[in-house]
């Protein structure tokens, strides 16, 4: 039993999680069911300091209770970083007072604040976005298309990235808080769901196209911190994205130990192989070496808030080629029983083959650690900003 109390409430939610699974894969919908369990266990925004209504979690915090329930749901294990990190995070660490106070009780009821940063012709390469905010007085008008946005379409709160023209000049990207929620008559005019993409994996995650056409937004709405700011709450989704492919991994070395235990060869145990046994141990190993990492990074949080740029990437990097390793080696033992639907492992796979891309491909992570190994930088862009630093979420 965990001394944690947020890890052990997770655990505690991980059977139920595990039984509804497939559920939302296969109909594609969203587990609200979970989300309401989360929050009922203050899993969800707790983060956010005890002030807003938080509970001042800390980010090590955090990546304990997503293991367990990463293990049983990845869909859900998501929806709990993307509720404590990331987006929230850069709120509540750059936000102003009335921000905070709108945004806090939001997502501690049960919303995933969607960053909207990716665009058609701008993924790693962040900097070039295309969408724009136009000063209009007191208000800014939001022209542009978003593209693969987790949550796009059910998330309430939007966190946009744009490029800030004012007078005809450019003056870099910022940040701007949407609250779109229909169903309470908030939706922006302008602002559009414009189709969801159709995943291999994670399936009931929507990933949205969205466009914002003249969207207007009060200059109450602005986040005032410079892109470089916004970007370091990155390396908090980092750590909480790999955690989630760890989870993922865990759960899968899990069901390949009990397997190898069942099942009968040969007359005799596949535990007993010993090619199976040292499968076995590499995936332990693997596990074992990854969580470490992505504890060292939770627990680097400083000053500034979030964790430290390079063990956040190496951590993130390593946790999820590690875990889609392991969750393949994992299904290879389950013989055709993995590739079917019987066992959990086929969809654990589709799951985590997401996470060597989204969050920061393991190639830009890797770019990242070589650069802070080496001490040198990548090639400035158009407008000056080092591209390393913005394609890793740096400092």
């Amino acid at each position: 039993m965990s001394d944690n109390p947020y890890e052990s409430r997770a655990r505690d939610l991980a059977e139920g999680f595990a039984t509804r699974a497939a559920h939302w894969d296969r109909t594609r919908t969203y587990p609200w069911p979970n989300v309401a369990e989360m929050v009922a266990a203050g899993l969800m925004g707790m983060t956010i300091p005890r002030e807003y209504g938080g509970k001042g979690a800390s980010c090590l915090d955090v990546v304990r209770a997503v293991e367990p329930v990463a293990q049983a749901c990845t869909l859900s294990a998501r929806i709990l970083v993307e509720a404590n990190m990331g987006g929230i995070g850069a709120i509540m660490a750059y936000g102003t007072e009335a921000q905070k106070c709108l945004c806090a009780p939001i997502v501690l009821a049960g919303d995933k604040p969607a960053i909207c940063i990716t665009e058609p012709e701008a993924g790693s390469a962040a900097t070039e976005m295309t969408t724009t905010a136009r000063r209009d007085g007191d208000r800014w008008l939001l022209n542009g298309t978003k593209h693969w946005i987790t949550g796009g379409g059910i998330s309430k709160l939007h966190l946009v990235f744009a490029r800030l023209v004012e007078d005809g000049q450019d003056r870099g990207i910022g940040g701007f808080i949407i609250h779109r929620d229909p169903e309470a008559g908030l939706n922006p005019a302008g602002f559009e769901v414009v189709r969801r993409e159709w995943t291999m994996g994670l399936c009931g995650m929507p990933e949205a196209e969205l466009r914002f056409t003249d969207v207007v937004v009060p200059e109450s709405m602005r986040i005032d911190a410079d892109f470089a700011d916004l970007m370091r709450a990155y390396n908090a989704q980092r750590v909480g994205a790999g955690m989630v492919a760890l989870g993922v991994a865990s759960g899968a070395l899990d069901h390949a130990t009990r397997y190898l235990r069942e099942r009968k060869q040969f007359g005799r145990p596949l535990a007993e192989f010993q090619g199976l046994q040292w499968m076995l141990a590499d995936m332990d190993t693997g596990v074992h070496a990854a969580r470490l990492m992505l504890h060292e990074a939770a627990a680097s949080v400083g000053d500034g808030g979030f964790p430290d740029r390079t063990l956040a990437a190496r951590a993130k990097m390593f946790a999820a080629e590690t875990a889609l390793k392991v969750v393949n080696d994992a299904l290879q033992m389950f013989g055709a029983r993995g590739y079917g639907d019987t066992e959990p492992l086929e969809r654990m796979y589709r799951d985590v083959r997401m996470f060597t891309i989204a969050g920061g491909t393991v190639q830009v992570l890797r770019t990242q650690v070589a650069a802070a190994r080496l001490g040198i930088r990548a090639p400035q862009n158009r407008e000056g900003y080092w591209q390393i630093k913005y394609a890793a979420g740096s400092d």
